[in-house]
């Protein structure tokens, strides 16, 4: 995923088109060399269906345009963090926003030349891409061009555009101070937008990925928030369960809990709807 035009354009591209088609509102987006961070708030419950279909898509546009086969992605399963507060979505905004800083790629943030939802705040115009001629027919059903808009995440409706995006820009500047400051102490090197774009696509970290690690579902700074969540997952499970075994035994009038999607999605089973929101 070198952020080449053409890689940039492509996951722009494949991003909004699988959005539109599953109703999926994108807070934010980072698409580093080998990995992105995506925020995204899935009123439907389809996100699932949202990964396979980006995911895919953007696999087979890639691999087209370096002429290579196989798998893209990796083969593990995609790391999805439930972000459970308003301050929580802010603070995995900040971290996806200013990723290339902490990793030593640019000093500032808006230096990145892949793409980046940051400049949507200095601008406040959605990202645009045309359909990457080098794998979409011309005379297919994709659209021509796309627009990828940007939501404001719940819990922030009182702030205006502008105030939004200044909360979140002094956050990506403190970010960017706190690395700076780190490099001063050990010494470490930017390595810069234009050598960020002379690499091999084919090129890889020289160390080892972490291993074995643990892999949270949730994500929230306040521990009675992270606690009430992680026990409305495990009374998820178990409610889930119970069911489970009752279709399993052929009653089928048998209620899933709300959230339930294989079954909700390609079958008949009754599942519970969500509770208003309060």
């Amino acid at each position: 995923m070198r952020p080449d035009r053409e890689t940039n354009n492509a996951f722009i591209y494949c991003l909004a088109v699988a959005a539109e088609r599953f109703g999926i509102r994108v807070l934010f987006t980072v698409a580093m060399s080998n990995h992105h961070h995506t925020g995204i708030y899935d009123p439907d419950g389809c996100y699932p269906a949202f990964i396979e279909h980006f995911h895919k898509l953007f696999a087979k546009c890639q691999n087209a345009l370096r002429g290579r086969w196989e798998n893209f992605w990796s083969s593990e399963q995609t790391s999805v963090v439930r972000l459970v507060d308003a301050s929580d979505v802010i603070n995995k905004m900040t971290y996806a926003l200013s990723n290339p800083v902490k990793d030593n790629l640019v000093d500032k943030a808006h230096h990145w030349p892949g793409v980046s939802s940051l400049g949507v705040l200095f601008h406040g115009r959605p990202l645009t891409a045309s359909r990457p001629k080098h794998f979409f027919r011309e005379d297919g059903p994709m659209p021509d061009v796309v627009s990828l808009h940007f939501a404001l995440p719940e819990g922030f409706g009182h702030l205006s555009a502008a105030e939004y995006a200044a909360m979140v820009l002094e956050r990506v500047c403190a970010a960017e101070e706190l690395a700076a400051a780190a490099r001063r102490h050990t010494g470490a090197a930017i390595l810069g937008r234009k050598n960020v774009l002379l690499q091999r696509w084919s090129d890889r970290p020289g160390n080892r990925e972490p291993r074995r690690r643990l892999k949270p579902p949730v994500s929230a700074r306040s521990k009675w928030s992270r606690i009430e969540t992680l026990l409305r997952n495990r009374a998820f499970r178990d409610a889930y369960a119970a069911a489970r075994a009752n279709f399993a035994a052929g009653i089928r009038d048998v209620v899933f809990p709300a959230g339930t999607y294989w079954l909700r999605r390609f079958t008949r089973a009754i599942c519970a709807p969500w509770p208003e929101p309060a």
